[in-house]
């Protein structure tokens, strides 16, 4: 009874780390994904940001990437997962210096408006009138 436990037992410690590497095989190959779905975008977007040189080096790192996701080497993914990071900062630079200088931010016009006026707005004086006196004057006029 004891020989089966312990069997049972290696069995289950043997899926659970199998489970484990194929978790790590998903998650590393979802991260590829999204980071190449994401990067191509911004390329696309302001690509014209950025040298031609640093653009054929973020295609290179893109397109080696996606040579590894064909095969099953996660290392091999992790590391092009990691050269394509690395590429691409570059053209994050260039983004992050053109919203900088983007004079239309959204951010910008919220601080430009609080010094404006509204030309809808009318000053008044008024006057708090009490309970006492609102009967005070209906006796008055009455």
């Amino acid at each position: 009874m004891k020989k089966k436990l312990k069997k049972w037992l290696k069995m289950l410690k043997l899926i659970r780390e199998e489970d484990k590497k194929k978790r790590e095989s998903v998650d590393t190959r979802n991260q590829a994904d999204t980071l190449i779905h994401s990067t191509e975008k911004n390329l696309k977007e302001h690509g014209s940001k950025i040298t031609d040189a640093e653009k054929k080096a973020i295609e290179d790192a893109s397109s080696s990437l996606k040579e590894a996701l064909k095969g099953t080497d996660n290392e091999d993914i992790k590391k092009k997962t990691e050269a394509l990071v690395q590429a691409s900062m570059k053209l994050g630079e260039a983004i992050y210096k053109a919203q900088e200088k983007k004079p239309d931010s959204p951010d910008d016009s919220k601080n430009n408006d609080e010094g404006k006026k509204d030309d809808n707005v009318v000053d008044a004086d008024f006057e708090e009138v009490k309970e006492e006196n609102k009967e005070e004057d209906k006796e008055k006029s009455a």
